[in-house]
Formats: C-alpha cells, sequence, structure tokens
C-alpha cells in the first residue's frame, strides 16, 4: 500500500507499487545497475583522457556518450532506489520538475549524439584517408555542442509545455520518474494537441537522428560490400559494432514509449520499457564498447598496471 499525507505537495509516483514482492527485486537490479554506470562510464571517461592512444573523435564522441549515460541515470535512479525500498512512494514538486527538465534534455542528447558518432563511424570507414581532415577538432567540438544544445532545447520546449497543462489536483503519476508522456496525462483538459506536439518532438529527435544512423551504415554497408579482403572486412565490422549494438538497445525501447505513447503496448509495457533504457542501456553501453574494443581493453590494462606499480 502506498503511504502518502493528502497535504504534501508534490507528486506520487506509483511506479512498481502494485507488485510489491517485484519492487525487491528490482531493487537490487536497479541497485547493481547503477553502480556499473557509474563505474564503469567512470572508467571510460578516464582512460579516454590519459591514454594517448585514445585521443580520436571515436573516443571524444565516447567520452560525451558516458557522461550523458551518468547524468541521466543519476537524475533518475537514486529517487527510483528510494521509492522502491519502502512505502513512500512521493516526490516533491521541485524534485519532479528537475528530474522532467534533467532527463528529457539528456535523453535527446543521447539520440542526437548516436547520430553524431554514426557519422564518425562513416568517416572512419567511408574515407579513411581524409578521416583526420574531415573529423577534425573544431568540428567534433561542434557536434558535441549541437547535441548538448539540441537536448536542453527540447527539454525547455517540452518541459515547459508540458507543466503549464492545469493538473486540478491530480498527482498519481503512473510511473516510476517524471517523463513528458505520463505527466501529459495527469491533465485536466484535452490533451491531443500535446500529444501531437509531443509525436512531432519525437519525430525531430527520435526518427531523424535515427534516420541519419541510417544513413551513414547505409553507406558503410555499400563500402563492406566492395571489400574483397576478409582482413579488411573484419576491420571494417569491428569498427562500428559496438556502436550498432548501443543504438539498437536505446533506439529500440525509447521509441515503442515515446512514438507511440497511447499505444496499449506503451501503456502495459510502458514502465518496463522505460526501466531498460533508463537504467540498463547505461550500464551495458560501458561492457559493450570494452568487450567490443581492443584499445579500450589495451588502456584499461596500461591503467591497472600502473596502479598495481603505484
Amino acid at each position: 500500500m502506498i503511504m502518502t499525507n493528502s497535504s504534501m505537495i508534490g507528486f506520487i509516483l506509483v511506479g512498481f507499487s502494485q507488485r510489491p514482492q517485484l519492487e525487491k527485486i528490482l531493487f537490487v537490479i536497479v541497485l547493481v545497475s547503477y553502480l556499473l554506470t557509474l563505474v564503469g562510464n567512470a572508467i571510460i571517461i578516464l582512460i579516454s583522457a590519459i591514454d594517448p592512444k585514445l585521443k580520436t573523435p571515436m573516443y571524444f564522441f565516447l567520452t560525451h556518450l558516458s557522461l550523458v549515460d551518468i547524468c541521466f541515470t543519476t537524475s533518475i535512479v537514486p529517487q527510483l532506489l528510494w521509492n522502491l525500498r519502502g512505502p513512500a512512494k512521493t516526490i516533491t514538486s521541485l524534485g519532479c520538475v528537475i528530474q522532467l527538465y534533467v532527463s528529457l534534455a539528456l535523453g535527446s542528447s543521447e539520440c542526437v549524439l548516436l547520430a553524431v558518432m554514426a557519422f564518425d563511424r562513416y568517416a572512419a570507414v567511408c574515407k579513411p584517408l581524409h578521416y583526420a581532415a574531415v573529423m577534425n577538432p573544431q568540428l567534433c567540438q561542434a557536434l558535441a555542442a549541437i547535441a548538448w544544445l539540441s537536448g536542453v532545447g527540447n527539454a525547455l520546449i517540452q518541459g515547459t509545455i508540458t507543466l503549464r497543462l492545469p493538473r486540478c489536483g491530480h498527482r498519481w503519476l503512473h510511473h516510476f520518474f517524471c517523463e513528458v508522456p505520463s505527466m501529459i496525462k495527469l491533465a485536466c483538459v484535452d490533451i491531443h494537441a500535446n500529444e501531437i506536439q509531443l509525436f512531432v518532438a519525437s519525430l525531430v529527435l527520435l526518427l531523424l537522428p535515427l534516420a541519419l544512423i541510417f544513413t551513414s551504415y547505409g553507406h558503410i554497408a555499400k563500402v563492406v560490400i566492395r571489400l574483397k579482403s576478409l582482413q579488411a572486412w573484419r576491420r571494417a565490422m569491428g569498427t562500428c559494432a559496438s556502436h550498432l549494438v548501443v543504438v539498437t538497445l536505446f533506439y529500440g525501447s525509447i521509441t515503442a514509449v515515446y512514438i507511440q505513447p497511447n499505444s496499449s503496448y506503451a501503456h502495459t509495457h510502458g514502465k518496463f520499457i522505460s526501466l531498460f533504457y533508463t537504467v540498463m542501456t547505461p550500464a551495458l553501453n560501458p561492457l559493450i564498447y570494452t568487450l567490443r574494443n581492443k584499445e579500450v581493453k589495451g588502456a584499461l590494462v596500461k591503467l591497472f598496471h600502473r596502479d598495481l606499480g603505484a
């Protein structure tokens, strides 16, 4: 049973409270995943900063991805863990507003950043002789800035429109964190226009980057097919494999929630889908890049040897 105080100002995050036994299991899973996210992504940021061999555009963007993942999960998971551990499922109004803006900004930034990383892989495979000239430091910094600014801009627009909707005292949020699709449902007015606005924003910040990713990998596929050397083919696939896995995990889950927020599938399984892309994917990203990348594994070996030697 959810314990609340009617005089409390804020929201009630229903989350998984209807399945108290599941909450205990989820608490352990979320806690372990969060720790893996913090440690794994922090290690990637560290080795990318200290290893000269990783001073490349790919690891520059990977560092930004790791930073986004750390901040994204931190905006959601501590509150989620607190709500999973006991009967109180409340979040203050200020906490909900901050969570809405921060998680929306970072989630949007990750969508654009993954598209930017796909363009980097296109340049590496399709323009190998001109890669350094194409992906120069100025362009890399500009692309990273675009990813961050587009996320902030989307959060300011969507978040502000959502928060301005009249709720008429409705405070029961049938989710485990404050996000736009769930917040819209609290409104006591016709939300059809808001749903259209959410759909359009999702097209721009989800499907447009995804289209750019498909375009980049379409060109990569053409180059790979032409390769007659098996070794060159494996090298090209190894360059892109990790990014492809990350894109599949992230986009496969987030599009189910944001493209059709009112579908029966999103309504029934939305919380579990959101749990996957907010908690599991950021924890898996460092493992995916580490296990499939010889340069990262080599940097990790050097780092641990240096620590042991010290």
